[in-house]
């Protein structure tokens, strides 16, 4: 069985003065999250598909689900205080409610990427039955510059082999699971990726070219960008 999970657990904060989470800001008159659930909807392969909200928002969620899909089998469930925390959370989910097995596939995907297409997703089904693990990423077009004081260059790594992590990151669900749940409190504090986590475990993690128009919405200027794209999208159909 193949599980998408939206991760919708940040409160916005970083988008300066709004009352409501970036997943609910409007985008073309609808919710971003709308947008974003909407290819997964498509996936004829995806068994079902599942939303991870802070608990005070679940009410408005499914409020949202109800004007925007009605139609669609969308669950709404309540996420963590930190992205490991959700990520457990969908793990937990899945496997109190249906029959997993070591071929079960889980897709993450965060709740403000509201322009990941219909290939990416097929692509990461692809990666993960074939090598266990993916992250969607594209190549980093600026240099990378790492500082170990945020005062100084530490180093310039090669350009070339320096990619831009986005999502969909997708997994074999029982492997993630005894990854997640292999890690120690403090790298429980400090792994914020579960690609990261996979990584340091010495677990291969395959490549999935992702786009640069499947961009986060984090900040208030990136909502014009976003308008931007879908209304380019919306003209070429």
């Amino acid at each position: 069985m193949i599980f998408a999970a939206i991760l919708a657990g940040g409160s916005g904060s970083r988008m300066g003065a709004t009352t409501l989470p970036k997943q609910f800001l409007p985008l073309g008159g609808i919710p971003v999250l709308i947008h974003t659930l909407e290819p997964f909807l498509r996936i004829s392969q995806i068994d079902a598909v599942f939303v991870l909200t802070p608990p005070e928002w679940i009410d408005y969620t499914r409020e949202q689900l109800r004007l925007h899909l009605p139609d669609a089998a969308v669950d709404v469930t309540a996420g963590g205080a930190t992205r490991n925390d959700t990520l457990l959370c969908a793990i937990r989910y899945v496997c109190e409610r249906y029959p997993v097995d070591e071929e079960t596939i889980l897709l993450t995907h965060d709740a403000v990427r509201p322009f990941v297409t219909d290939e990416m997703i097929a692509e990461n089904i692809a990666a993960v039955r074939e090598d266990g693990a993916c992250d969607t990423v594209i190549p980093a077009t600026d240099t990378i510059v790492r500082s170990t004081d945020g005062a100084f260059i530490a180093d310039i790594p090669p350009r070339s082999e320096l990619y831009q992590g986005q999502t969909p990151q997708s997994f074999r669900l029982l492997e993630l699971r005894r990854t997640v749940e292999s890690l120690t409190r403090e790298e429980t504090e400090t792994l914020t990726d579960a690609c990261k986590i996979y990584t340091v475990r010495g677990k291969k993690v395959r490549l999935v070219a992702g786009s640069p128009s499947n961009m986060k919405i984090t900040y208030a200027e990136d909502l014009p960008l976003a308008e931007a794209i879908l209304a380019a999208r919306e003209a070429s159909r």
